[in-house]
């Protein structure tokens, strides 16, 4: 009754735990440092709203983050020793964790990859000065395809490297914001819209953050105890997104200040620092070395531990070879519409983990039997809440208040799996959760 995914897991021991600062907060603060989350952050938030009211927000969403998607998997993580993948098997049973949260990570992992490839080559192209589609495209093929080879086989130097590497887009986040700073007294919002901004600024931050807030199983894991926990959540989640938000929408509010760019793109504020524009280009594509490796690793973790039969190689390259056709098609550029679809299918995840794992007393449960149709109603219906913006035929006034879409799918999917478990339409567990008991333990 319990499949080998689950079986064959061993939880990480207390002995080989560490401490916060040297795994899940450099890794959070590594994500939001990623250019691809503020490139296009400046124009929905500031556009619309003042820079005090959309700084208000950043903090608000890392708030969000901290405790609705991340605290409770990581807590999950921590307590058993145990990965999403297994623990995820609570809320939507051994046989319904084959899809969520399984494959589905694994595919949303691979539109990450190619999103950021997306990213990196079209920084790559302004700092060679190309515009030939054709040279995109193959700068693309061969950013995946070599660094697909990395993932799969040298995953622990890019772990080393990410330890540096980090402080890349830091330091130049530090410099457009120097370069741009005198103009941000002068600059002004193009329109007033200060609730909408705030929506803005909360959809794309949670739905940025969604799938690795459920990945905070994973991270958290590898930590001590819940001061551990917390602390990471504070340092690398909520001051991360302060920092990595509020710096680049200040420099590009700047740069449109002093009358050096007219775009809300932070690419403008990057070419308005003048002869360093190219060269920084560069380190920021360079940057995403190690976001492309470890989100091409997750993916393929996630195929090869649902399908064992196939070799791993093989099922990396299958989801590399479709993030490449989805960056070189243009379907990889529109970020905030992808951020918001991953919030709309993570969302529900960690909302019904959260009703679970109050439910349980504060605890995993233990692996469910078959599919738990309280995860799975839960999850469907939250989803749908989170893309009823996609939805055709819908009136305009229920999209309209279906805002931030993100954060109303995980509540559908709390308030819903709550509701159902109280029902009884949870699956009965299948095993005494000895891992979990020993290592909270």
């Amino acid at each position: 009754m319990i499949p080998d995914y689950i079986r064959l897991t061993h939880a990480i021991p207390s002995a080989q735990r560490v401490l916060w600062y040297k795994n899940t907060f450099p890794t959070y603060a590594g994500i939001f440092l990623w250019v691809g989350f503020y490139l296009n952050l400046a124009g929905p938030t500031i556009g619309e709203a003042s820079i005090g009211v959309c700084m208000a927000a950043l903090l608000i969403a890392g708030l969000l983050c901290f405790g609705l998607y991340y605290y409770v998997p990581a807590m999950l993580g921590m307590q058993t020793g145990l990965p999403l993948y297994v623990i995820g098997t609570s809320t939507f049973g051994t046989k319904g964790g084959y899809l969520i949260p399984g494959l589905l990570m694994g595919c949303l992992q691979f539109g990450w990859v190619s999103a950021i490839a997306s990213v990196a080559a079209d920084f790559i192209m302004k700092g060679l000065h190309l515009r030939s589609r054709i040279a995109f495209s193959v700068i693309v093929l061969l950013w995946l395809y070599s660094l697909a080879w990395v993932a799969i086989r040298g995953i622990e130097h890019v772990a080393r490297v990410a330890k540096f590497i980090n402080w890349v887009p830091l330091v130049m986040i530090g410099i457009v914001f120097w370069v741009n700073r005198v103009g941000i007294r002068h600059y002004t919002a193009g329109r007033s819209d200060p609730w909408g901004g705030v929506l803005n600024a909360v959809t794309i931050v949670i739905g940025f953050f969604a799938t690795a807030g459920a990945a905070g199983a994973d991270f958290g894991m590898n930590n001590r105890n819940g001061r551990d926990i917390v602390l990471a959540g504070i340092f690398g989640i909520v001051a991360a997104v302060l920092v990595a938000g509020g710096l680049p929408i200040l420099s590009v509010a700047g740069a449109i200040g002093r009358h050096a760019v007219n775009t809300y793109s932070y690419s403008g504020a990057i070419s308005s620092v003048g002869a360093l524009a190219p060269i920084m280009f560069f380190l920021f594509a360079a940057a995403s070395l190690v976001p492309t490796c470890f989100s091409t690793f997750i993916g393929s973790n996630s195929f090869t531990t649902m399908f064992p039969r196939i070799p791993r190689s093989i099922s990396t390259l299958t989801g590399v070879t479709v993030s490449a056709l989805l960056a070189i098609s243009g379907l990889a550029n529109n970020l905030v519409e992808f951020f918001s679809i991953v919030g709309a299918s993570f969302g529900p995840i960690c909302g019904a983990m959260c009703a679970d794992y109050l439910l349980a007393g504060r605890r995993w449960s233990g692996p469910r039997e078959g599919i738990n149709w309280a995860g799975y109603i839960a999850w469907s219906a939250g989803f749908l809440v989170g893309i009823a913006d996609h939805i055709p035929g819908l009136p305009p006034t229920w999209v309209n208040a279906d805002r931030p879409a993100p954060l109303i799918s995980f509540v559908v999917g709390f308030l819903l799996y709550f509701a159902l478990a109280k029902a009884r339409l949870q699956s009965p567990v299948v095993v005494a959760n000895e891992s979990a008991s020993g290592a909270a333990s």
